[in-house]
């Protein structure tokens, strides 16, 4: 029956001002890998041919913010784009994601939260861990400090509240979930996130090209190793 089809609707495109010189395109208000996917295909046209006047498309969850010369183009002739796009969204070709092996040594110091989070669900460290790892992640958007990925599809069971005094230092390489996301800090900063583990691996580098190993709409998994493994990669990494 037309009209019924949960599948077949879409949110209605909104639009927000940001200062001067920013437009906040908008497609949904909820974390939904649907969503997330419309955002990375409007995303990538943008990339592909990028409308006159626009600098810079930058993909979150649910919204798009588009940074333009007010000189060239203006809010008026950039809703209309954006709408027109909207038309032809499902003939607009994504880039392939590729999938990463992220190795993660859970618990004792490199995951001070992973007992919590396991009392927190009647579970205990190991079934965490096992939960944790049998998922495929989606990065949904990159940001809040340079590389960090907020991943989605983590295990309801695993869904878990930040934490309610955000720590002033979060070591790099940091994995941890907070509320129905996981993600991984790439450098060391402040963050309320429920630390379970921690990663080895090297995930931004201000002079590689690119400066982190994954992009919106790639694959993350995440492997169980020991503490011996992880000193032995970061070794490797950081020599």
């Amino acid at each position: 029956m037309a009209g019924n089809d949960e599948h077949t609707q879409r949110p209605t495109i909104g639009f927000r001002i940001m200062g001067d010189r920013g437009l906040l395109v908008e497609y949904g208000h909820t974390i939904d890998e649907a969503v997330n996917h419309k955002v990375r295909s409007v995303a990538a046209a943008v990339a592909a041919k990028p409308p006159q006047g626009v600098l810079e498309a930058v993909p979150a969850y649910r919204s798009l913010l588009v940074i333009y010369d007010p000189l060239t183009t203006g809010i008026r002739r950039l809703q209309d784009y954006f709408r027109r796009l909207e038309k032809r969204i499902d003939r607009i070709a994504v880039p392939p994601p590729q999938t990463l092996d992220i190795p993660v040594c859970y618990g004792g110091d490199f995951g001070p939260d992973l007992d919590f989070v396991a009392r927190s669900h009647d579970l205990t460290p190991q079934e965490v861990i096992a939960l944790h790892t049998a998922r495929t992640y989606t990065v949904c958007m990159i940001g809040f400090s340079p590389g960090f990925p907020f991943l989605g599809g983590l295990a309801p069971e695993l869904s878990t509240p930040r934490l309610k005094t955000p720590r002033t230092r979060v070591p790099r390489g940091s994995v941890a979930i907070a509320n129905s996301q996981t993600g991984i800090y790439p450098l060391e900063s402040p963050g309320g996130w429920q630390l379970i583990g921690r990663t080895p691996l090297k995930l931004f580098d201000p002079f590689a090209e690119p400066p982190v190993p994954y992009r919106t709409g790639d694959r993350i998994r995440f492997t169980s190793i020991t503490d011996r493994e992880y000193r032995r990669l970061r070794q490797e990494q950081f020599s």
